[in-house]
């Protein structure tokens, strides 16, 4: 089922999971370092990603350095 959620100030359809089933959602890798997630104004460790689930409603905010020179 999807839900509305919003990242980074737009609504967008989310088929709902984990933090980073939105990370892959959006072409991040949970994996790689630079990705800092906040969640309801509330920043989630990395350590809670695999068990801190998206829900309807929620307001996301990812920041991704982007690395490079």
């Amino acid at each position: 089922m999807s839900v509305t959620i919003s990242v980074n100030g737009e609504e967008m359809s989310f088929d709902g999971g984990l933090v980073p089933d939105l990370l892959a959602a959006r072409g991040l890798d949970a994996g790689q370092g630079g990705v800092a997630v906040a969640l309801n104004g509330a920043v989630v460790p990395r350590s809670e990603w695999d068990q801190t689930e998206i829900a309807p409603g929620d307001k996301v905010e990812i920041v991704h350095i982007v690395r490079g020179g």
